[in-house]
């Protein structure tokens, strides 16, 4: 079978929206990544901070034709809440059952963005399991454990 943002594993387990304690569910990057190539509506939305966007770098989705949406969900150096967060999304995604995918650093940060999403009426929002770098590994370092970087997929760095 095929990942969709209905059925992200591909193998029948569909998870209908706001599921998962307010959103559609955790998903693994490959399956993003597998949403993101099937789906023509589906959307990447890194909810990291222009810092981390800068110095730790971006998910490369250019082989799809597509672009990550950059939201923070909040503001570096504080982080303070970004209180423009929905309304940016609504902005850049004009379709509220397009298949939304929030990444952040680990997963925390995008969970809560794709909780906000759902409350907002975006139907399918999904949150990255494992983010962009991963959780620490057992030297302390990051990218190398889970998350995107871990998983193989592309990314670039500016």
């Amino acid at each position: 079978m095929t990942a969709s943002a209905t059925d992200p594993g591909g193998n029948g387990n569909a998870r209908p929206g706001g599921t998962a304690g307010g959103y559609a569910g955790d998903i693994a990057p490959r399956q993003a990544w597998d949403i993101l190539a099937a789906e023509p509506a589906a959307v990447l939305v890194d909810v990291r901070s222009t810092a981390e966007w800068t110095f730790v770098g971006l998910p490369d989705i250019r082989d799809l034709g597509k672009e990550p949406v950059l939201i923070p969900w909040q503001h570096f150096p504080g982080m303070t809440a970004n209180a423009e967060f929905v309304t940016a999304l609504r902005a850049q995604v004009a379709d509220p059952a397009a298949p939304i995918l929030f990444l952040c650093r680990s997963g925390g940060r995008s969970r809560a963005a794709a909780i906000a999403g759902t409350s907002a009426g975006f139907s399918a929002c999904y949150n990255v399991a494992g983010g962009f770098e991963g959780n620490l590994d057992e030297s302390g370092h990051r990218g190398g454990r889970d998350g995107w970087k871990a998983d193989g997929l592309p990314w670039m760095q500016s």
